[in-house]
């Protein structure tokens, strides 16, 4: 019979550790499994959440889109309406449908047409009451419409470039130029000059002459000229010029007084122009080019 070998430190901390290193791989399979099973859970909570939140923002979205919908018909509806509403109901339909949908409607022929309305009726009123009242009416449409431009012009202030002139109305402007300016956006330097070519005192309308000066790497500096009205009911969003390269331009009246008018010309990408402007083939393949540059190989 051989004799019993001894066992040293080694063989005894081996048969020690064999069934703690079974329980250990057991805890660490179980270990394993719990927080397998609990982020499985955690996720498929997280993705019914955020599909349910979804749903919730799709209906909400369609029963909003639902009620501006019968909101707008409503509203336009008594514009078009061969017999014309009174004033008061007319200058209330207006406002709601400026403060809703300033974004993606030309409104300015409806605050035009309501104030050509007010005028007329203000020129053949006898009371002081009536005459009053329709002051009144008309201070409420530039009142609205400058709340408009100002909601637009803070948008477009965040992501453009603005300067800020003042016609002296005290004598005759008609002819004069103000200070040219120069804004860059995206890297892209353009010059503008305004010219005063005439003064509305009586609607509070100022015709301008704009002239913008681009470079171009091919054929040198490009200029351009627009004439055009400006007056409290062009909204920036709406009321724009096309520039190069995607980016749009516009003259916004802040004032107008006796003494002066302020204007605000502001630069801006043509992404933030209103709804209803599309932005043309070229600028949109022009613009894919361009952030591809950026990005590089």
């Amino acid at each position: 019979m051989a004799p019993e070998s001894k066992r040293d430190f080694w063989d005894k901390l081996a048969i020690i550790l064999q069934p703690v290193g079974g329980l250990l791989t057991a805890v660490a399979i179980a270990l394993l499994g719990y927080f397998s099973s609990d982020y499985l859970n955690r996720r498929q909570a997280i993705e019914t959440n955020t599909r349910l939140y979804s749903e919730l923002m799709s209906r909400r979205e369609e029963s909003e889109s639902a009620l501006r919908k019968d909101m707008f018909v409503t509203i336009i509806t008594s514009f078009l309406r061969p017999a014309r509403g009174d004033l008061a109901t007319d200058v209330l339909n207006l406002e709601l449908l400026a403060y809703n949908f300033h974004e993606s409607l030309n409104l300015k022929p409806l605050f035009t047409d309501l104030k050509r309305r007010i005028m007329k009726d203000e020129e053949s009123s006898r009371s002081a009451a009536a005459r009053a009242d329709l002051a009144a009416y008309q201070e409420r449409l530039e009142r609205v419409a400058r709340e408009i431009a100002r909601k637009q012009m803070i948008v477009l202030e965040g992501v453009g470039r603005k300067v800020d002139r003042t016609v002296d109305l005290t004598g005759d402007p008609e002819g004069s130029t103000l200070e040219p300016a120069s804004l860059t956006l995206d890297q892209i330097e353009t010059r503008f000059s305004i010219d005063v070519l005439g003064v509305d005192r009586k609607n509070r309308e100022i015709s301008v002459g704009l002239t913008v000066e681009t470079p171009d790497p091919e054929h040198g500096r490009q200029t351009k000229t627009a004439n055009f009205t400006v007056s409290y009911f062009d909204f920036p969003m709406i009321d724009n010029t096309r520039l190069d390269r995607g980016q749009r331009c516009s003259v916004v009246l802040n004032s107008f007084s006796d003494q002066s008018a302020d204007l605000t010309l502001v630069l801006f990408p043509g992404t933030y122009a209103s709804l209803k402007e599309k932005p043309y083939y070229n600028e949109v393949i022009e613009s894919v080019l361009s952030a591809s540059k950026k990005l590089g190989p």
